[in-house]
């Protein structure tokens, strides 16, 4: 039961994606700087949740209420809760079909993302090792951690350490691909 929960990569999560940016870019037009397709359902061959994470890079996420309401137009709801000062969070569908990430360049939060997925992308061995990690975090996870499991400290665990070996290793590509 616990693995329907993660599935295979599909290449229906692009085309999801690309329906939603569409809807997005009309209700929040000259706001956007970039939108992109980010966490595990952009990565492929990963196994991920089948919930599309969407990063939307804007000049300033100062104005939190701009962005609640010209979201609620397209179904998105706000959580304040898995919001910070690095982005503004929104989810849509029920059961919850996007998450949504509204950053700025002024925190680390879009770069990470980014340097993240591209660095997955371009090593096929992390893309097993983020696999394995994951079945072996929901093997484990207690039945209620189900209802969310973005906030499961069971099915999270260990992906901080992960994801630092993977920005380490992104930051390191980065500054010998500058240097070339």
């Amino acid at each position: 039961m616990k693995n329907q929960f993660l599935l295979k990569y599909q290449n229906s999560w692009v085309e999801k994606f690309q329906l939603e940016e569409k809807k997005i870019k009309e209700v929040l037009n000259n706001s956007i700087k970039e939108i992109q397709h980010i966490g595990s359902t952009s990565i492929p061959g990963m196994i991920a949740k089948p919930i599309i994470d969407i990063g939307v890079l804007v000049d300033s996420i100062e104005d939190i209420s701009f962005f609640v309401e010209k979201l609620s137009i397209v179904g998105y709801l706000y959580f304040p809760a898995m919001s910070s000062v690095e982005r503004i969070f929104l989810r849509k569908g029920n059961p919850t079909e996007y998450h949504l990430s509204i950053a700025c360049p002024k925190h680390g939060f879009w770069d990470r993302n980014i340097m993240f997925r591209d660095c997955l992308r371009n090593h096929p061995e992390l893309i097993e090792e983020y696999t394995q990690l994951k079945l072996n975090n929901i093997s484990i996870t207690p039945e209620i951690d189900f209802r969310d499991l973005s906030k499961s400290q069971t099915y999270n665990n260990g992906k901080g350490e992960f994801v630092k070996k993977v920005l380490d290793l992104a930051k390191k590509e980065r500054v010998f691909d500058i240097s070339i």
